[in-house]
């Protein structure tokens, strides 16, 4: 019975099909078990044809609150949290150098 548990989990995972993954800055940590994350995108302008930054900024849960603002983490979406909250923190990609 225990071994049948973490297949069943496998399969649950693999059951939500694709879900997108982004890398941002954290903004801002000042809610209970949320921070902000920033995301940064270069896109092409479709007239102009010149590369343009589009920033969008997500809410994301983050369950211990060890995320603080600088860090560059990975999201992932989730189903909804709360009325703003549709993602996941996932990963530390890199913590800012203190000195």
């Amino acid at each position: 019975m225990a071994a049948a548990a973490p297949a069943q989990a496998e399969t649950e995972a693999k059951a939500h099909g694709f879900r997108r993954k982004l890398v941002g800055k954290v903004t801002s940590d000042k809610m209970n078990k949320t921070v902000t994350v920033e995301v940064i995108r270069n896109a092409l302008d479709p007239v102009y044809k010149k590369y343009v930054r589009q920033r969008e900024r997500y809410k994301a849960h983050d369950e211990t609150n060890q995320y603080k603002v600088g860090d560059r983490v990975e999201i992932t979406e989730h189903r909804p949290i709360s009325r703003d909250k549709r993602w996941l923190v996932t990963k530390l990609v890199a913590r800012p150098v203190e000195e």
